[in-house]
């Protein structure tokens, strides 16, 4: 493990004894009422932290509206403009997404740092691909990791210079393999808290596929402190993505499921329950294992860590606990059956 200088933001203390989910808002910045709605929905999935794009003074005005409504920490994303960060201070936000190498000269950069420090208010320098300073790409020939992480640590000493260490660092490419080098370098160069993510990762499928490995790879390797899964899409599935890796690394909350691929020994439909069972359990929050096999063979043998679950028989099934068998249950009542055992745990 990473020892990770701890880092506040709202509510939330990055320092890796958890791991936080963050979204970001895809609502038009304009558009007040839906980006509030939208904030609401992101915190009753189990989003941790807010992210919305401020791209100029009016949409400052997104901050307090949205604060009034949620009871988690908003992140300002900020480019160029320092005095869209200083107003975004004024405006109660909880952390800024700006790159200090960007704004300008040291002057501006110490105005924010000023205004941050006043409210205790970190700052994220986020580096990706796309926004690598020209004499890095001429120097690495493309966004290396390298390049990538040489551009973070430049960032973080104009912070430093200003006596600042309120610092998250992320470090995004669309690229899985870049990003995971990028990560693992940046977590030798230094301390601060990363935030883990593989930018434009695409529509569900292929995003959710690149994400997992990129973000599951780091935080079983002890890297990593917030995750983001980027998705085009509604930013709620990045959240139900997310909650879906942590628990499959042994890091989130809630039920865990494991269930045969089936074959020919299946004598129930096991696709459909298995299906059933995934829906029903989706909002309980027992970190346990239920194991949805289809015989007795994948049941109570290979799936006796499970703290509980169902194996397939001949139109029936039993429910186990453990590896032990509790009872015989007809096909039509297996779901509702295991449902019982669950609340019992």
């Amino acid at each position: 493990m990473r020892d990770v200088k701890p880092v506040k933001v709202g509510n939330c203390v990055l320092d890796g004894s958890k791991i936080y989910i963050q979204s970001m808002l895809n609502t038009r910045s304009d558009d007040i009422e839906g980006s509030v709605n939208q904030a609401v929905r992101l915190e009753k999935a189990g989003c941790d932290i807010i992210r919305a794009a401020i791209p100029d003074m009016d949409a400052v005005r997104l901050i307090p509206a949205i604060k009034e409504k949620i009871n988690i920490p908003l992140v300002a994303d900020i480019h160029f403009d320092y005095k869209i960060a200083l107003a975004a201070a004024d405006a109660g936000v909880d952390k800024i997404r700006i790159n200090p190498g960007n704004i300008g000269d040291m002057d501006r950069v110490k105005k924010v740092v000023q205004a941050c420090k006043a409210k205790n208010i970190p700052i994220r320098i986020g580096v990706n691909s796309g926004s690598l300073e020209k004499n890095l790409l001429d120097k690495y020939g493309s966004p290396t990791p390298y390049a990538l992480v040489t551009s973070a640590m430049r960032h973080a000493k104009l912070l430093e210079k200003c006596d600042f260490y309120d610092i998250v660092i992320s470090i995004k490419s669309s690229d899985v393999k870049t990003m995971l080098d990028s990560y693992r370098l940046a977590a030798e160069k230094c301390n601060y808290p990363l935030h883990l993510g593989v930018t434009e990762a695409g529509t569900e499928h292929f995003g959710i596929m690149k994400s997992a490995i990129g973000i599951g790879s780091l935080l079983c390797d002890g890297i990593g402190e917030t995750i983001r899964v980027s998705l085009t899409g509604d930013p709620v599935k990045e959240i139900e993505a997310a909650k879906d890796i942590l628990k499959c690394i042994g890091k989130g909350k809630g039920v865990n499921i494991v269930s045969c691929p089936t074959c020919g020994r299946t004598r129930i439909d096991l696709i459909k329950v298995a299906h059933e069972v995934e829906e029903a359990v989706k909002d309980i929050n027992k970190n346990i294992k239920v194991a949805v096999m289809g015989c007795v063979v994948n049941g109570p043998g290979e799936a006796k860590e499970a703290d509980i679950g169902i194996a397939g028989g001949d139109k029936c099934a039993i429910i186990f606990k453990k590896g032990e068998i509790l009872r015989k249950v007809s096909e039509e009542n297996v779901v509702a059956e295991l449902l019982k055992e669950i609340e019992k745990l």
